[in-house]
């Protein structure tokens, strides 16, 4: 293999073959769009649906503009989120300390974490209907499997001397979760909240479109009874910048644990 192939890009040539991919793409769609292929109505040119996310950001839609739905969106994904990281972290932590806890929980969480996200919309409306609660328990069911099995997963493979030399100086079980198995799992954890992160934030989208009555998804569903493929487009955009946002401050924090543990 020649040495050209192991070199890494550099930061430049990265921005480089992104932006040469993003023109692609958009090239290819106003082609597609330009020469009539494909009817404006269901596939309107990049520059037809600019002008409407462009207009969105200031006018009324399904009772709001663009940047007041995702307000709204984030404001519900934020509670979905923490409370699926505020109990799979520590659950995840305590079953990869305590047998007994990881014997009683797993075969439950085997059982509902291979259920869709999008199959709990139905049980959450008949809960909650188009309150705040059915997209926080969509939410939820998204993002906690991936916390908890990281948590899990990295305290089950914490270097044992480091346990020994905790028991060996006379540490409490507490103590040995808060300041052994704890820090030793960060990388772990991080990766598992970056997973949860993208799924919760794909399963509020779902929720949305079904169980409320504001948000990017409850204007994309709006922009369909209108028959409006641009505001649908517009939010579909929307719902892509925003869950790379949330990616990559979570790559950021990864990257920053990976470099203090000597990862990267």
């Amino acid at each position: 293999m020649s040495a050209g192939a192991d070199r890494r890009p550099s930061k430049a040539e990265i921005w480089l073959l992104g932006a040469a991919g993003l023109a692609t793409f958009f090239g290819l769609w106003a082609a597609v769009s330009g020469f009539g292929l494909v009817s404006p109505r269901f596939l309107p040119s990049p520059a037809a649906v600019a002008a409407r996310a462009f207009f969105l950001l200031d006018h009324p839609f399904a009772g709001a503009s663009l940047p007041v739905h995702v307000l709204s969106s984030l404001g519900r994904y934020a509670l979905g989120f923490l409370l699926a990281a505020c109990i799979g972290v520590p659950l995840g932590l305590l079953m990869g300390w305590y047998r007994l806890l990881d014997d009683m929980v797993t075969p439950i969480f085997d059982a509902l974490r291979f259920i869709a996200p999008i199959a709990w919309v139905p049980f959450a409306a008949l809960w909650f209907g188009t309150g705040i609660g059915g997209p926080i328990m969509v939410i939820f069911a998204g993002a906690f499997p991936p916390c908890l099995i990281n948590a899990y997963r990295g305290a089950r493979f914490v270097d044992i001397k480091f346990l020994e030399a905790a028991r060996t100086l006379g540490a409490s079980n507490l103590r040995i979760i808060l300041e052994v198995l704890l820090p030793a799992s960060v990388p772990s954890i991080v990766s598992g909240l970056r997973v949860g992160a993208g799924l919760g934030w794909q399963s509020l989208v779902g929720a949305e479109l079904i169980v409320a009555s504001s948000g990017v998804g409850y204007m994309m569903v709006q922009g369909q009874s209108a028959v409006s493929t641009t505001t649908v487009v517009s939010g579909m955009i929307a719902i892509g910048i925003v869950g790379y946002l949330v990616d990559l401050m979570l790559r950021k924090l990864q990257a920053v644990t990976q470099r203090r543990r000597g990862l990267a």
